[in-house]
């Protein structure tokens, strides 16, 4: 009796253990993970002091972050998770401006990277010279001659088609 209440605690729980382990040479696929605002060099250059709010979110779009509580500030945050090694980068700033909605002064990391930069996958490719073709070769090289139509085209060119 024991016996059998031991097989089936054993036969119970076996699933349970199959669903904990992976094997290491199983690797699931993990996507690029962007969030945020991207906001490049050149985007914070245009920013000049005395611009009002719309013309700040012209140059750097909607911001991420407009507190209530802080109505003189724009946050732009952006994260970048990469899926493969799980690197992850993240970028803050801030736009204050003052009474009048006229920008005063920026904050954070105005040398961020830009959008290639954070999302271009790794150049895995290498580039192989074959040889180059002169063009007196080129015009040398004769044309292949035209196909002869497949069986389909010749039926329907039976038919009148």
């Amino acid at each position: 009796m024991l016996r059998s209440r031991t097989l089936l605690l054993v036969a119970a729980l076996m699933p349970l253990t199959a669903c904990t382990y992976k094997p290491s040479f199983i690797n699931e696929y993990k996507i690029d993970v962007q969030q945020g605002n991207v906001l490049t060099q050149d985007m914070v250059a245009q920013l000049k002091p005395g611009q009002t709010r719309e013309q700040v979110r012209f140059i750097l779009g909607s911001p991420l972050i407009a507190d209530i509580f802080h109505r003189d500030r724009w946050d732009y945050v952006y994260r970048f998770r990469e899926g493969r090694s799980g690197k992850v980068a993240s970028r803050q700033f801030s736009v204050f401006f003052d009474a009048n909605d006229r920008l005063v002064r920026v904050a954070g990391d105005v040398e961020g990277a830009g959008f290639e930069e954070l999302t271009a996958p790794a150049s895995k490719t290498r580039v192989l010279d074959l040889g180059s073709v002169s063009a007196e070769a080129v015009e040398q090289t004769p044309l292949p001659p035209p196909e002869a139509p497949g069986f389909f085209r010749r039926m329907l060119n039976r038919i009148g088609l």
